[in-house]
C-alpha cells in the first residue's frame, strides 16, 4: 500500500508539472508559464527571505491542518453549528487539511492557498452576515453567563482570524513559496 502512495507523489510531483509545462508551451502561453502552479511570481527568494517565507508557510500551513482535520472528522456536527451545506463544508474542511499539507510542502502553492483563501473569505461572509465584530469585545468584560466556549470561558466570535488568514495566504500567493521548497526545486529551473 506504501508503494502505491509513494508512486501517486512521485507522479504528482514530476510528471504533472512537465505535462503542464508542455501543454502551456504548446499552445503558446509563456506569460501562463507553469510557474503560476506555485505563485504569482515567478522568483524563489532565498537566504533571509527564503526562511521567512518558509516560516509563514509552513506557520500557516500547520495551522490549516488543525484547524481542517477538526473539521473533517466532525463534518456534519460542524456543518449544523454554522448552518451550512456538508457538501460546502466538505470542501471547505478537505481544502484546509490538504491545502496544509501542500503549502508545508511548498507544492504547487498558488493552488494550495486559492482554495483556503475561498474558504476565509466566506467565513468572513457568514461572520458579517451574523453581524459579529471584526475584533470581539474582552471575554474578561463580558458576564459569566453571556458566552462560554466548547471548554468553558473563551474568545467571543469575530472574523478578526479569518481576515488575518487572508492576509498570510495573499502574502504567500504573491510571494510565493520562496527556495526552501518543492515548488523552487520543480519549477524554479
Amino acid at each position: 500500500m506504501i508503494y502505491q502512495f509513494v508512486l501517486g507523489m512521485a507522479i504528482a510531483m514530476w510528471v504533472l508539472p512537465k505535462v503542464i509545462t508542455f501543454i502551456l508551451v504548446s499552445v503558446n502561453y509563456s506569460f501562463l508559464g507553469p510557474y503560476l502552479l506555485s505563485s504569482l511570481t515567478h522568483a524563489y527568494p532565498s537566504g533571509i527571505p527564503g526562511l521567512a517565507l518558509l516560516l509563514l508557510r509552513v506557520s500557516v500551513g500547520g495551522l490549516f491542518l488543525l484547524h481542517g482535520y477538526p473539521k473533517v472528522k466532525h463534518l456534519r456536527r460542524w456543518a449544523e453549528s454554522i448552518n451550512t451545506p456538508v457538501f460546502l463544508c466538505f470542501i471547505s474542511a478537505w481544502t484546509m487539511l490538504g491545502g496544509g499539507f501542500f503549502l508545508i510542502l511548498g507544492f504547487l502553492t498558488l493552488l494550495a492557498t486559492l482554495p483556503i483563501l475561498a474558504s476565509m473569505l466566506f467565513a468572513i461572509l457568514l461572520h458579517l452576515i451574523e453581524g459579529k465584530p471584526f475584533v470581539a469585545t474582552d471575554p474578561y468584560l463580558i458576564p459569566g453567563d453571556q458566552y462560554k466556549g466548547p471548554l468553558g470561558k473563551s474568545e467571543p466570535p469575530s472574523w478578526e482570524k479569518a481576515f488575518m488568514y487572508c492576509v498570510m495566504l495573499i502574502a504567500i500567493a504573491v510571494f510565493g513559496p520562496g527556495a526552501y521548497s518543492l515548488d523552487a526545486l520543480i519549477f524554479g529551473g
